[in-house]
């Protein structure tokens, strides 16, 4: 039987509404908000039969464990994780150019969330993320996101080094990022079926990791700090991919 989650804030709660209706079991709200945006998002759960709880805001503050609720929480069934079993059905899925975004030991769930909501606006065939030393999908996580951890694939594997392989197999080329590579990332080809590689910040990639990774690329830095938080540094990434693709 599949694990309850809490989903709440109006973004987080309108994506599941629209993508993934069928795993709603309840839905909660401030029975002090009256306001157009909430209303309507309960409008829409109603219309697929789930009739909102109106309930003090002492209860969304405990269902949403102290997060930003925004007035609504939705306790709904948890969406099945992918493994690198799933790998070949995402290629095959995206047309020729799949865009994967791999994230190696970012245990932030902040920095989890922040990097799900940009690949989700960057078009990204899924996220992979290692099973161990690894931010795993919270309530934290899906706030931040703002929707997009019920919209973006998340591929969760034992051995990344492993799935590396297996997508380089399927004619994926692996870009590691690391603040010593000669290429920058406005230099490569990034048009093709490509997968990014974001290290933690500090420690950067795991050595197999980057041992794994076809070529290295940087985004040069002109100041003073010698590396990026590394949901902004996979936002330039991406979008430098994104603008390449012409999409």
């Amino acid at each position: 039987m599949s694990k309850k989650v809490a989903v709440f804030g109006l973004h987080a709660v309108r994506a599941l509404v629209e993508r993934h209706p069928e795993r709603i079991i309840e839905v909660f709200a401030l029975r002090e908000r009256q306001d157009k945006a909430l209303q309507s998002l309960l409008q829409q759960t109603q219309k697929m039969g789930t009739r909102p709880q109106f309930v003090p805001k002492n209860t969304l503050d405990k269902k949403a464990e102290g997060g930003n609720h925004q007035g609504v929480v939705v306790i709904a069934q948890e969406a099945a994780l992918l493994t690198d079993n799933d790998l070949p059905d995402l290629v095959e899925k995206s047309s020729g150019s799949p865009l994967f975004l791999i994230l190696d030991g970012i245990t932030d769930p902040h920095n989890l969330g922040a990097c799900l909501r940009t690949a989700d606006a960057a078009g990204v065939t899924a996220v992979i993320v290692p099973k161990d030393k690894s931010a795993s999908l919270n309530p934290t996580v899906r706030k931040v996101a703002s929707g997009a951890a019920e919209t973006v694939p998340l591929v969760q594997v034992t051995n990344l080094a492993r799935a590396l392989k297996q997508l380089q197999d399927l004619q994926v080329w692996i870009m590691g990022t690391a603040g010593e590579a000669q290429q920058s990332v406005y230099s490569v080809d990034l048009k093709g079926p490509v997968a990014l590689v974001m290290g933690a910040e500090g420690d950067g990639m795991r050595r197999l990791t980057r041992e794994t990774c076809d070529e290295l690329i940087k985004i040069p830095l002109q100041g003073s700090v010698s590396s990026l938080n590394v949901s902004v540094a996979t936002g330039v990434c991406l979008f430098e991919a994104v603008r390449q693709r012409g999409l």
